[in-house]
């Protein structure tokens, strides 16, 4: 490699390719006249407006972004305080460390069976928009644990001490030390809870009720029965763009605090 750089970048543009070559046909097709996905035969908006005048289309969407935002906020607190409640030594604290990582190595179909049977035939959960919200929440729970642990486990626990030591109390102490510190990676589990809610389709197949069709279980349903209608390339297309510019935010958001806190600290250390 060291006599031969362009290897590497050649090699690298070759997996870029593989990636994203695709998603860019895709996003090219989504404007196409006809109803073909291996020609273009003119430029057309016609499929996007024909995927906004689709209510069902709409009402999947509402009711996923509802779900996934509903998961986000019961995860993010459970999985929080679990992550805190692991960080002392207990009796048993391995044994809730491993169930807790279970559904991260649990087949898909395997949750969402185990789960259709407990939350209609135990707890009585009709199909629907609660035994979907139960069961997004009990696989993406074991990723907000997961990513709060890391962080809390690398914490100065002598920062807190410090604050106690200035006289403030528990609750003060989180709110103005722990919590800041921490913030990142709940945010982080956050959106790890907020995508998998969102992107989910094995285990929301088996909980889907009439009137509950999550957008990914009706993409994928319509796909099966009719094929990948120019109708689903376009709104594919949307959900790519949008997440495209959530990330391009997050790493400009991320970059000017790195900005922020270099300056404060280079001042600090004049």
């Amino acid at each position: 490699m060291n006599r031969r750089p362009w290897a590497l970048g050649a090699v690298a543009a070759l997996v870029f390719a593989f990636l994203y070559l695709p998603i860019l046909w895709l996003a090219l097709v989504s404007f196409n006249e006809s109803r073909s996905l291996s020609r273009i035969t003119g430029l057309s908006g016609r499929w996007y407006a024909e995927l906004f005048d689709d209510a069902r289309v709409l009402e999947s969407l509402g009711l996923t972004l509802r779900l996934a935002g509903a998961s986000a906020v019961v995860s993010t607190v459970i999985g929080t305080l679990a992550a805190f409640g692991l960080r002392r030594a207990f009796p048993g604290r391995g044994l809730w460390t491993v169930l807790l990582s279970l559904p991260l190595v649990v087949p898909e179909v395997v949750l969402g069976v185990a789960l259709l049977g407990f939350c209609v035939k135990l707890a009585g959960i009709p199909l629907g928009f609660g035994a979907l919200l139960a069961a997004h929440v009990a696989f993406s729970l074991s990723f907000v644990v997961v990513v709060v642990r890391a962080r809390v486990a690398g914490m100065d626990s002598r920062l807190e001490e410090a604050a106690a030591d200035l006289g403030a109390g528990p609750w003060l102490a989180f709110r103005t030390v722990t919590l800041p510190l921490v913030a990142p990676a709940v945010a982080a589990g956050a959106a790890f809870a907020f995508l998998l809610s969102f992107d989910d389709v094995v285990t929301s197949s088996y909980l889907t009720g009439v009137g509950s069709t999550t957008l990914p279980v009706f993409v994928y349903a319509q796909a099966s029965k009719r094929g990948v209608s120019p109708e689903i390339v376009a709104l594919s297309t949307l959900l790519v763009a949008t997440s495209a510019a959530l990330l391009v935010a997050g790493v400009l958001v991320a970059a000017k605090r790195a900005r922020a806190s270099t300056f404060v600290g280079s001042i600090s250390d004049e």
